[in-house]
């Protein structure tokens, strides 16, 4: 199974999940794909399992049961995923589409990659090959480290503000 988590944003991040229904139709995905969508939840799709949001203990059943988790650029969840040990995919959601505010997403993902813990997705296209990449991935062994990410975030933020 493949959890897909868009996140609490006000905002809808469709192009993920356009990504991941494409990827299911031209078949590489097999899996079963169930999605914590949040305000992208009204999207249509008969290959996906869209819930808005789920509870935050059966979050954690999932994630715990879950092949690959493919998730927006949010810090929580991505830490979340390493510490059960999961692969993990990240697409940032970017001001360019109005999926937020600003770009934090890509510097917190890149950075998240650039150390070894997971597989960024900048560009939905190429879902396919990181798929495949996922298959053999290796993530890093967690150990947080969150006041140098909390800096990063917080330089990025006083950038655009």
């Amino acid at each position: 199974m493949i959890l897909v988590t868009l996140g609490t944003q006000d905002k809808k991040f469709y192009r993920l999940l356009k990504a991941v229904d494409k990827a299911i139709k031209d078949g590489y995905i097999k899996d079963e794909v169930i999605v914590q969508a949040g305000y992208s939840s009204d999207y249509k799709s008969k290959n996906l399992k869209i819930f808005d949001l789920i509870p935050m203990e059966e979050f954690d059943e999932l994630l715990k049961k879950c092949n690959l988790l493919i998730t927006h650029g949010g810090v929580g969840t991505i830490t979340s995923g390493l510490k059960n040990n999961k692969v993990v995919i990240a697409v940032p959601r970017l001001a360019k589409y109005q999926e937020h505010i600003n770009d934090h997403q890509l510097q917190i993902i890149n950075q998240f990659s650039d150390s070894g813990y997971i597989l960024a997705l900048n560009n939905e296209k190429e879902l396919p090959e990181l798929l495949k990449q996922a298959k053999t991935f290796k993530p890093k062994k967690y150990s947080s480290n969150a006041n140098k990410f909390r800096k990063l975030v917080e330089k990025e933020i006083e950038k655009v503000l």
